[in-house]
């Protein structure tokens, strides 16, 4: 049987070339996709930490929640009612806006005053802004006890006032002075960040304003009236608000590491809502009293926050 030749005489065709397909997203389209995603990462982050928590802890301030029970009943406002009726909880609530007013007016008006003389020398500036800006980057906890020591009975301060006459205080064993000594380190461990920020506002108010002050004959005070502190307005609104919230979250750290019990004391003198809150979720295990008082203090700070931005915020015309 013959063999059956495959080989033919026609010439080969070229293949044809496989068709590129189109992108479905232009350049332009993938960008804003890459863009939007990398934002919605820590936007889902955010959300599951902390919006979908405050929502939960507003569930659980209107129930009877204790960690050792496992039932949970709703009991409304009860919690509130309580709060509103313990001596314990308005004290630290006292204590609380003490600590905001003389702090956050503290660290104002003395970082404003440092950024204004540091803004008029020429030499050594950064050696001062670096001076005044350690503090701010050392721990809390190692500022506060260092302060602890220095104002112990027998500690350095009360050394020195010996030492020139003067009687020996009892400083954070005192109902009446303990949480001016705490509210004094709180200032002066946020006076770099203050300076900064107020020197960031200095700078950035034009010269010529100064200038036309000048030749209209204003003397400092004038200058510092009429230009500085109404240009500077929305630095200090941005440092008030910020000092606000600061002093209400920090000053937990600084409580319980330099009052003499660790839990606000002397007789309650130092104790804040931040304190107060911890005491009665993860001391007596209350969690619904504590998170209604976090409630409370969100409702707090939000407030704060709306009329200092309404107050401070007062336009001014030129």
């Amino acid at each position: 049987m013959a063999e059956q030749s495959y080989e033919t005489n026609q010439p080969l065709q070229p293949k044809p070339k496989p068709k590129k397909r189109k992108p479905r997203l232009t350049l332009n389209q993938s960008k804003y996709l890459f863009v939007y995603a990398c934002l919605l990462v820590p936007l889902l982050f955010y959300i599951t930490i902390r919006f979908i928590p405050t929502l939960y802890t507003f569930n659980i301030g209107f129930r009877e929640w204790n960690i050792l029970s496992p039932e949970q009943p709703f009991i409304g406002f009860e919690n509130y009612v309580a709060l509103a009726q313990d001596p314990v909880f308005r004290k630290s609530l006292i204590n609380t806006f003490i600590f905001i007013f003389f702090g956050v007016l503290g660290q104002v008006v003395i970082g404003l005053g440092v950024a204004l003389l540091l803004q008029r020398i020429n030499k050594f500036v950064g050696v001062f802004r670096v001076i005044y800006f350690i503090p701010y980057v050392t721990s809390i906890v190692a500022v506060s006890w260092v302060f602890r020591w220095l104002f112990m009975n027998n500690g350095f301060v009360n050394e020195m006032l010996v030492n020139l006459g003067l009687p020996a205080q009892l400083f954070l064993n005192s109902p009446n002075q303990a949480i001016y000594i705490i509210i004094a380190t709180m200032v002066w461990q946020a006076l770099g960040f203050q300076m900064v920020i107020f020197l960031a506002g200095l700078e950035n108010i034009p010269k010529t304003f100064y200038e036309a002050a000048e030749v209209d004959g204003a003397n400092s005070w004038q200058k510092f009236k009429s230009v500085t502190f109404p240009l500077l307005n929305p630095t200090i609104v941005f440092s008030v608000v910020i000092g606000s919230i600061n002093f209400i979250q920090v000053s937990f750290t600084q409580v319980v590491n330099m009052s003499v019990d660790s839990a606000g004391g002397p007789l309650q003198s130092t104790l804040t809502i931040v304190v107060y809150i911890y005491q009665l979720a993860f001391r007596q295990f209350s969690m619904g009293m504590a998170s209604a008082a976090t409630v409370i203090l969100f409702l707090i700070v939000l407030t704060i926050t709306i009329i200092q931005m309404k107050v401070l915020s007062k336009k001014f015309d030129y």
